[in-house]
């Protein structure tokens, strides 16, 4: 009976989350994928038209070139300042830019991507674009829309 006690007693240390973290890591998480690169970025706000940025993601710097956001559908001139972050497969873009919203109408605020990856070379999630504009309606009093994008590595 004692001896059952005891493996019972190893058998509960060694499954103890504390302990799991000193075990060596497998060969696939050692293979983080880095953000760091050219990104191109697929979007789609709710009840608009597919958008595309390029993302370059750099240690330090990192901007959006916005192909399509500006009037008439056209580039915008000078890329945005982006920040980044990614913990294991999660992935958060942001910056203040500008974009069309609706069929007349421009607005300046904060696109916000918060997705996953789901491949070395592709990431995926949704968005919220929070305007600038003050809307007493609204819990938060900021005008916001949300949407989907998806994003594949252009190089590194």
């Amino acid at each position: 009976m004692r001896g059952l006690v005891i493996v019972f007693i190893l058998i509960s240390l060694v499954n103890a989350p504390g302990v799991a973290a000193h075990r060596s890591p497998s060969k696939d998480s050692s293979k983080e994928t880095s953000l760091i690169g050219r990104w191109h970025v697929k979007f789609t706000l709710l009840g608009g038209s597919e958008k595309n940025l390029i993302l370059a993601a750099h240690d330090k710097g990192s901007s959006f070139e916005l192909l399509d956001t500006g009037p008439g559908d056209k580039a915008v001139p000078a890329p945005q300042p982006a920040v980044w972050s990614k913990s294991q497969e999660n992935v958060s873009i942001s910056s203040e830019v500008e974009l069309p919203i609706g069929t007349c109408c421009r607005e300046t605020g904060t696109l916000i991507f918060k997705g996953k990856l789901v491949a070395n070379n592709a990431f995926s999630g949704k968005l919220i674009f929070v305007t600038n504009i003050d809307e007493e309606e609204s819990p938060y009093k900021y005008r916001s829309t949300i949407g989907t994008f998806s994003a594949v590595r252009l190089s590194n």
